[in-house]
């Protein structure tokens, strides 16, 4: 019975078809596995560079191009373009199979015939080749071929190699690309997936090596699948995983295990893969969380796109995790008052007044949450003994007892009123799933870990069972943008051995990505297994592919002025043909996020608030750089970039109080515009009014 496969450029491009070539395209391949039964249909182009290409009739304007293997049914669609130029098209390309890899692959045969000469007279002057170093054993153990061998020994720079990536097969310009990074060949092995050693693959089984190409290639089960791809073709492109991002997401391990990498690298792509693999496993829920009802949102929309059967969608659990530890309270307590933030801080005033204690309310606070709950610490005690590394503030022996006593006057406060806090509702959910007989979910996957609690790690620890593929986890700690810190190892989470980086990043150009990193410079940021990392030093290897405009940083007079200009900035982004929905605006604050709002509204251009309308494709979103956390835009302006605006003053614990804390305080502001920068697939623009914040420095004259 034939197989079709849908080679995902051909999603971007469908995409951009009219509506009535849509149509058509779906209906022609609904029908696909009668009409190549029968032999319809399908023609072999004249002079077509691979002999296996065929031709496929759309309507009379349009033509689709399909590799067809020389034996076997499984065809996949490559191409649909007008009549000219889908025959030009296959004069040009081949498809070959990668040595090292075994996976599929296209190329511009003509392009780069075309360059070689020119390049090669180039080469011929310059006094040394971009690959000198390497040898030619080691490229075709990477899986370059002869022909990219050839182009490759001609090159002179980098941005030649650049220029190039538009028309060579795509693994074999990842490997040149990681060589000429400074990667050495095992570290470029490593991130292509490849087995040092291994036997060449066949490379004229294309069928084999269709089905081993699952990151470039969806393979579709008859018209259903197929119109479920037709229906999100920019969804399911922007799913798909690189060599180094599959392995991780398909493979086996013998406990918990970690994917770590920068902004833009697809953690959370990994992570949705590996929640629809578990859960093709077997029977038995699998969980996916994160830390907010936004985020949560987003994942289960991912999960929509990426589950292949309805038995694989009702297997799989999203809920962010104050959600879990509400449902498995209220499951055994009914509804539970919840205090409210400003509560909070009238009841540790008055503790502080009552016992004229040395302390301020916002010390003690983080106190009970960073130290007491963090380390369940039940008794003066357990207290005296805890470890406060990373409070900043010592204390003897008579100040422990008296913040001590705040504590208990605390939470004894909230028995009497019977409130809860999110935190305590979540150790209490705790306890009870540790009194369970049985587990409630089979595999358990958290994106954006380096946002949860302490008391949160140990709910999902509670809440699966110890075992192979047990917990899977997404983070990356340079985009933390609360204050939890935590120690994996410490709370029974195990990672050793497990933990992978990723270190392409798909999403940012290189100009952004490198300013974005330079707002780190010189930050130690633990890696949240006990350890710390120099904020660059852990970033080392990112990179991006892409490359473009370099961040426009302007300051203005007046609010006014920035406002003023950030209606030009936008309305230039959508006459060159941005769309509404693909521009956001990040702000410190709610308040100057709705200024942005009303102004842009006021220059006739839509715009929408990131809180309320989170998913809105027609406007303009604006929101605070928190609500921009897991999202992406094609350009983002970043506003309100002044000194006393960014860091927030109500943030930050002033140095005298906590000189650490303050510390902190100051490394999670900063980190905080880093992701902000990075939501910027292709432009970013950054201002400010007055004096620019000191987080600037360096970057403006």
């Amino acid at each position: 019975m034939p197989k079709l496969g849908i080679d995902k450029d051909f999603l971007r491009d469908f995409g951009k078809l009219e509506r009535s070539v849509q149509d058509r395209v779906t209906e022609i391949f609904a029908k696909f596995e009668q009409a190549t039964h029968a032999g319809l249909h399908l023609e072999k182009p004249n002079n077509a560079r691979d002999p296996r290409f065929r031709t496929i009739r759309i309507d009379k304007f349009w033509r689709g191009v399909v590799l067809a293997p020389e034996a076997g049914d499984s065809f996949t669609l490559l191409k649909v373009l007008p009549h000219d130029d889908a025959y030009t098209w296959a004069q040009r390309h081949r498809a070959s199979v990668n040595t090292a890899t075994g996976r599929i692959e296209i190329r511009d045969g003509a392009a780069i015939d075309a360059t070689l000469p020119e390049l090669a007279r180039m080469a011929d002057r310059a006094p040394r080749r971009l690959f000198d170093d390497a040898n030619d054993a080691d490229l075709r153990r990477l899986g370059v071929d002869e022909q990219t061998l050839a182009f490759a020994r001609v090159l002179t720079d980098v941005v030649q190699l650049e220029a190039a990536r538009a028309f060579l097969p795509q693994n074999q310009w990842d490997a040149l690309y990681g060589l000429a990074a400074g990667m050495t060949p095992e570290q470029v092995w490593a991130e292509l997936g490849v087995t040092a050693g291994r036997e060449p693959y066949d490379t004229e089984d294309i069928t084999a090596a269709v089905e081993r190409t699952p990151e470039q290639v969806v393979l579709v089960d008859g018209p259903d699948e197929l119109m479920e791809v037709f229906r999100h073709p920019f969804a399911l492109w922007k799913v798909y995983l690189h060599p180094a991002q599959y392995r991780v997401a398909y493979a086996a391990f013998g406990g918990p295990a970690r994917v770590t990498g920068g902004p833009g690298t697809g953690k959370t792509v990994v992570a949705l893969h590996r929640a629809c693999h578990l859960a093709r496993q077997g029977a038995g829920p699998v969980l996916v969380t994160t830390f907010t009802s936004t985020l949560s949102a987003s994942l289960e929309a991912g999960v929509r796109l990426l589950a292949d059967s309805p038995e694989v969608r009702d297997r799989i659990v999203v809920r962010h995790v104050d959600q879990l530890s509400y449902q498995v309270f209220a499951e055994r307590h009914g509804r539970a008052a919840i205090l409210r933030d400003k509560e909070e801080k009238d009841i540790w005033r008055r503790i502080v007044k009552q016992l004229d204690a040395p302390f301020t309310e916002t010390f003690l606070a983080e106190e009970w949450r960073h130290v007491v709950l963090a380390q369940q610490v039940t008794s003066a005690a357990e207290y005296l003994k805890a470890k406060r590394e990373g409070r900043g503030r010592g204390l003897g022996s008579r100040q422990k007892a008296q913040v001590w006593q705040a504590v208990w006057e605390f939470e004894e406060e909230l028995r009497r009123r019977r409130v809860w806090t999110y935190e305590t509702i979540c150790v209490e959910a705790t306890r009870l799933l540790r009194e369970r007989p049985e587990r409630p979910y089979r595999h358990i996957v958290v994106d954006e870990a380096q946002d949860l609690h302490p008391v949160q790690w140990r709910l999902l620890r509670a809440a699966v069972s110890e075992g192979l593929d047990d917990l899977f986890i997404a983070g990356d700690t340079h985009q933390r943008i609360y204050q939890s810190r935590v120690s994996l190892r410490e709370l029974g989470i195990g990672v050793a051995g497990r933990s992978t980086r990723l270190t392409i990043n798909y999403r940012t150009t290189a100009e952004i990505l490198a300013w974005s990193l330079g707002m780190l410079r010189g930050e130690r940021i633990d890696d949240m297994d006990g350890g710390l990392d120099a904020g660059l030093d852990m970033v080392a290897g990112y990179r991006s592919q892409v490359h473009g405009r370099p961040p426009e940083l302007r300051g203005f007079r007046t609010q006014k002025d920035e406002l003023d200009a950030l209606a030009g900035k936008v309305g230039e982004w959508l006459d060159a043909g941005v769309a509404p929905g693909e521009i956001g605006i990040a702000a410190r604050s709610n308040m100057l996020s709705d200024s942005a709002i009303t102004v842009l509204e006021r220059a006739g251009i839509p715009a929408r608030s990131l809180a309320k309308a989170p998913d809105a494709e027609d406007a303009v979103r604006s929101g605070t750089m928190h609500r921009m956390k897991g999202l992406e835009f094609r350009c983002v302006a970043i506003i309100g970039l002044s000194e006393h605006q960014v860091p927030s003053s109500s943030a930050v614990t002033p140095v005298r109080e906590d000189p650490l804390t303050h510390a902190q305080d100051l490394q999670r502001e900063r980190c905080l515009v880093f992701v902000a920068c990075t939501r910027a697939r292709e432009q970013l623009h950054l201002s400010w009014h007055g004096t620019a914040s000191p987080f600037l420095a360096g970057f403006v004259t």
